[in-house]
């Protein structure tokens, strides 16, 4: 399959029967009130929708899969580097606790099976990978879900026309799914 960039993609992209995800999680054009630049991506944990901004306070709205409970990041970032069909490195700590990521110790190849799916976009801040990822899932029924390590999953269909639309460099907001923890880090950092 031919790509916009000219490149050619290795694997077939499996498109989701959309009937199987609920109609909140499926990609849409919504009215955006916030205040971001068109560009941005904006992530709502406690939605567990990602928004792409666009001109005209509009931004395309898809449901995402978040991570579950003690494994989910916040923050402000860049998309620092992005990946087709990219290699899964598990780090230490899953390897530890998962007998499936142990046997990928030294990385998954990329591929149809490969838990990152088609496309990532590694979140990076000063310059300096944060291990957080948006990318794509073989794994559809997450979406909407809390039950990640921590990265933010969307449809492989999703993430590859995301990944088409987001340059190097673009602004990444991952907001905290408690609302309160935001002032509560707002509240140590003027200390």
């Amino acid at each position: 399959m031919d790509t916009t960039d000219g490149t050619i993609d290795p694997f077939p992209i499996a498109q989701v029967d959309l009937r199987k995800i609920p109609e909140q999680f499926r990609r849409q054009t919504v009215e955006y009130l916030g205040h971001e630049w068109p560009g941005t991506i904006v992530v709502d944990t406690k939605t567990k929708h990602l928004f792409k901004i666009l001109p005209g306070q509009q931004a395309i709205r898809y449901g995402v899969g978040v991570g579950r409970e003690g494994f989910s990041w916040s923050g402000e970032a860049q998309v620092g580097a992005k990946q087709m069909w990219p290699k899964w490195n598990p780090p230490a700590e899953m390897v530890a606790r998962d007998p499936n990521a142990a046997k990928w110790a030294n990385g998954q190849p990329g591929g149809p099976e490969n838990p990152l799916g088609a496309r990532a976009l590694y979140l990076y801040q000063d310059g300096k990978d944060t291990l957080f990822r948006i990318h794509g899932t073989n794994a559809p029924k997450s979406i909407g879900k809390a039950m990640s390590s921590g990265c933010i999953r969307m449809l492989n269909q999703d993430v590859v026309e995301l990944y088409r639309m987001t340059p190097i460099g673009t602004r990444v907001t991952v907001l905290p799914s408690d609302p309160q923890q935001i002032f509560e880090e707002d509240a140590i950092a003027a200390q």
